[in-house]
C-alpha cells in the first residue's frame, strides 16, 4: 500500500510542481514584458525631452533674442527667461551658458541692473537673481565655472545712463555690458582652460569603489550595482531572455548647423561723458552668424545633480549650454511617475543606477523599508537595461520581491488541494481496509479453529456415549442420562450448524426472514420449551417474567430467528457465568412507549469489560485469546443476534448490571 501510494504521489507531485513552475514562468514573463514596455516608454520620454531641447537654437540661452526679420531689429525676451520656470521637465533648476572665456550667464536676467525696463519688478528681480546665483554656485561647486562676481549692477548703478526710452535704455545697457565684459577686465578674471571641466564630465570617473562611503556622501548613492542581492542565477531568472542586460538602440544624433541672429555689442563713443552713457540715437546692429551645435551629453555632478549640456561653436569659439536638474525630483518625475501607472509598482522594485551606482529605489510596497545600502535589496531579477544615449550610463533594474500568481493559479491550487485530499483519504481508507482485512483474516483463522473445537467436542461426546450404549456398558439407570447427553450434544451441534448456515447466508446477503404476527405468550412458551431442559442440566435456574407485558401483544417477527437469538444469548450467558455464585438466567418482557416491546436476557456472571461493550457484536470477535480461552464458542453468535434482530426491524443492546450483564432486544409491536 505504501509503494502504491508513493507511486501515485510522486508523479502527481512532479506534475503539480511542473504546472506551478510553468505558471510561475508565464507570469514572470508577462511582468518581464511589462517591464520592457515600461523601460521603453521611459526611454521614449527621455528621448522626447532631449529632442525638444536639442531643437532649441543657440540664441534662446540669451535673455534677448531677435524676433522675425533681422532687418527689423525687433528684440524680444527668450522663451527660457520665463519665471517661475514653467516646464514639463521635472526637477529642472535652470538653464545656463558658459562662454569661451568661462563667463557665466543664464536667460533669467539681462547683464544689467535695468530689469524694470523689461517689466521685472524688484521682488521678481531678487528671485531671479537668487535662482541664477543657485545655478552658479552648483556649477562652481563642481568646478565647472570659477567663483566670480557677475553682478554688474554694482558698477552700472554708479553710472548715469543717458535719458532715452525705457526699452532703448535697457538695450543700450545690455550692449554696453556685452562690450565691457571682455577678457582681462576687472570684472571677469581669465579662467585657465574654461571648457576643460565639461570635457572631463564626458569622461567622468566615479569615486573609487574602495571609498563607498565617500561616494554616497558626495552623490547620495546607495552603493554599487554589483552589491545588489538579486537572484540572477537560480530559479526562473535563468530562463530570462538575453535582452535583460541589453540597451535600447542608440539615438541617432549628429552635429547640426544653424544661422542665428543676436544684437551686436555697442561701442562707446569718445564723446560719451561716462563709460555707461550711450547715444540714444545710435542704431542697434544685428549680428548674423552660423553656429555648429553638438548633441547633448548627460552626466552626474559630484554634488549629486544631473546636468544635460552641449557644445556650440561660434566663429571658432566654444560655448557650453546646459540644464541643471535636481536628482531625486528628476528621477521621480521621469521614472517613478511612469512606474506608478503599471501593476509592477505594487509587486516589484525599480532600481535606478548611473555608471554602476545605485541612486534610487522605487516601490509601491507599503511595508518596504527605507534602504540605506544596495546590499539590503533582495529579490528576483526581472529585467535590466540601459537607456539610449546620452543617458546610456543610466540603468533601470526591475526586481520582483514577491511574484503574484496568475489567474490560473487558483485552479492549480484547488486541483492540488483536491488531489491531495483524495490521495490522503484514499490512503487512509485503504489503510483501514487493509487493517480490517488483516483482522478479518485472523478472525477467520480463529473461527476455523473455534468451529473445529466446537464440532469435535460434541461429536466426541456423542461417539463415546453411543459406544457405551452399544456395548452394553451402561445400566438401565444411566442409559437415560447418556441419552440426554447425546440429545443435548446433538442440539448443540444443530445450533452450531444453524449459526454457520446463517453466517453463510448473511455474508452472501442472502439472509431472508419470514416475518409474521405472533403473540408474546407464544414466544415465551416456545423459549421455555427450548431451553429449560438445557439450563437444568447445566445447573442454571430459568426465570421467565412477563407480568408487565400483555401476553396477547402481537409482534411481527420470524419465530425461528427469534428463538435462535434467545438461544444464542442464553448460551452466551451460560458460558460466561458458569463460575458465578448465582446460577440464574432471567428472561423478561415488558412494553415500551412508542409501540414496542423489550425482551431482556440477564445473567449473574462477571459482566463485560467497558472497552468491549461495542465490540462484542462484531463478527468473529472474542474477548478471550484463542489459545488461552476457557470458554467455548465460535465468535459468531452475537454477530448473528445483531444481524437477525436488525432484520426484524429491532435493535439489540447490552449493559452491565451488578452483578452480570443484560442483553436487551427491542422489537416493534404489530
Amino acid at each position: 500500500m505504501s509503494v502504491f501510494f508513493v507511486a501515485l504521489t510522486v508523479p502527481t507531485a512532479i506534475l503539480i510542481y511542473q504546472a506551478f513552475s510553468q505558471m510561475k514562468w508565464e507570469t514572470f514573463r508577462q511582468y518581464q514584458i511589462q517591464a520592457e514596455e515600461l523601460a521603453s516608454r521611459i526611454d521614449n520620454q527621455f528621448e522626447s525631452l532631449i529632442q525638444k531641447e536639442e531643437a532649441r537654437p543657440f540664441v534662446e540661452y540669451s535673455f534677448l533674442n531677435v524676433a522675425g526679420n533681422a532687418g527689423a531689429s525687433f528684440l524680444q525676451r527668450s522663451p527660457l527667461s520665463a519665471f517661475p520656470v514653467d516646464t514639463e521637465i521635472p526637477g529642472l533648476i535652470g538653464y545656463f551658458q558658459v562662454g569661451n572665456q568661462g563667463e557665466f550667464s543664464t536667460p533669467l536676467l539681462p547683464p544689467t541692473t535695468a530689469t524694470s525696463s523689461y517689466g521685472i519688478g524688484e521682488e521678481e528681480r531678487s528671485q531671479r537673481f537668487n535662482q541664477q546665483k543657485k545655478i552658479q554656485q552648483i556649477l562652481s561647486r563642481n568646478q565647472l565655472v570659477t567663483e566670480r562676481t557677475r553682478l554688474l549692477e554694482s558698477r552700472l548703478s554708479e553710472q548715469a545712463l543717458p535719458a532715452m526710452a525705457p526699452a532703448d535704455s535697457a538695450i543700450a545697457s545690455d550692449m554696453y555690458a556685452l562690450e565691457t565684459a571682455q577678457p582681462g577686465s576687472e570684472i571677469i578674471a581669465e579662467q585657465e582652460a574654461p571648457q576643460a571641466a565639461f570635457d572631463r564630465l564626458n569622461k567622468r570617473e566615479v569615486v573609487a569603489k574602495t571609498k563607498p562611503d565617500m561616494a554616497r556622501k558626495l552623490t547620495g548613492s546607495l552603493g554599487w550595482v554589483e552589491e545588489l542581492q538579486l537572484n540572477t542565477q537560480a530559479g526562473i531568472s535563468a530562463k530570462q531572455t538575453e535582452s535583460k542586460t541589453g540597451a535600447f538602440k542608440a539615438r541617432e544624433s549628429s552635429i547640426r548647423k544653424e544661422q542665428a541672429f543676436l544684437p551686436e555689442p555697442l561701442t562707446l563713443d569718445k564723446n560719451d561723458a561716462q563709460p555707461g552713457a550711450v547715444n540714444a540715437q545710435r542704431s542697434i546692429h544685428i549680428s548674423t552668424f552660423e553656429s555648429e551645435i553638438d548633441p547633448f551629453s548627460f552626466s552626474l555632478l559630484d554634488s549629486g545633480h544631473f546636468v544635460l549640456f552641449r557644445k556650440v561653436w561660434r566663429s571658432g569659439q566654444r560655448y557650453t549650454q546646459g540644464i541643471l536638474f535636481d536628482q531625486q525630483a528628476f528621477l521621480q518625475g521621469m521614472i517613478e511617475a511612469a512606474f506608478k501607472e503599471t501593476s509592477l509598482y505594487i509587486m516589484s522594485n525599480l532600481v535606478v543606477a548611473y555608471q554602476g551606482e545605485v541612486f534610487s529605489v522605487f516601490s509601491g510596497m507599503a511595508s518596504r523599508p527605507r534602504y540605506a545600502s544596495a546590499t539590503e535589496l533582495r529579490g528576483e531579477l526581472l529585467y535590466q537595461t540601459r537607456l539610449s544615449s546620452p543617458l546610456a550610463d543610466m540603468q533601470l533594474i526591475f526586481s520582483i520581491t514577491q511574484l503574484p500568481l496568475g489567474a490560473g493559479a487558483n485552479v492549480i491550487i484547488w486541483t492540488t488541494f483536491i488531489i491531495t485530499l483524495v490521495l490522503l483519504s484514499g490512503f487512509f481508507f485503504l489503510y483501514r481496509l487493509g487493517i480490517k482485512q488483516i483482522a478479518l483474516a485472523q478472525q477467520q483463522q480463529d473461527f476455523v479453529s473455534a468451529v473445529s473445537h466446537e464440532l469435535k467436542t460434541p461429536l466426541t461426546s456423542i461417539r463415546m456415549y453411543g459406544e457405551m450404549l452399544r456395548e452394553g456398558w451402561a445400566d438401565e439407570e444411566k442409559k437415560n442420562t447418556y441419552y440426554d447427553y447425546i440429545y443435548d450434544e446433538s442440539e448443540r451441534l444443530s445450533r452450531l450448524i444453524n449459526n454457520v448456515l446463517q453466517l453463510a447466508r448473511m455474508t452472501r446477503n442472502d439472509l431472508q426472514l419470514n416475518l409474521k404476527p405472533i403473540t408474546v405468550s407464544e414466544l415465551l412458551d416456545t423459549i421455555q420449551s427450548k431451553i429449560s431442559s438445557q439450563l437444568e442440566r447445566s445447573g442454571f435456574q430459568l426465570t421467565l417474567d412477563s407480568k408487565r407485558a400483555n401476553g396477547e401483544t402481537v409482534l411481527h417477527v420470524d419465530p425461528d430467528a427469534f428463538i435462535q437469538v434467545i438461544i444464542n444469548l442464553v448460551d452466551n450467558a451460560v458460558k460466561f457465568s458458569s463460575k458465578a455464585k448465582t446460577k440464574r438466567i432471567d428472561i423478561r418482557c415488558k412494553p415500551l412507549s412508542g409501540h414496542s416491546a423489550e425482551f431482556s436476557v440477564r445473567d449473574y456472571g462477571p459482566g463485560i469489560a467497558r472497552n468491549q461493550l461495542k465490540k462484542i457484536f462484531k463478527l468473529f470477535y472474542r474477548s478471550e485469546n484463542e489459545l488461552t480461552r476457557e470458554t467455548v464458542g465460535t465468535g459468531i453468535g452475537l454477530a448473528l443476534v445483531n444481524q437477525l434482530v436488525t432484520s426484524m426491524n429491532g435493535k439489540v443492546d447490552v449493559l452491565n448490571r451488578e452483578p452480570g450483564a443484560e442483553f436487551r432486544i427491542t422489537l416493534p409491536i404489530n
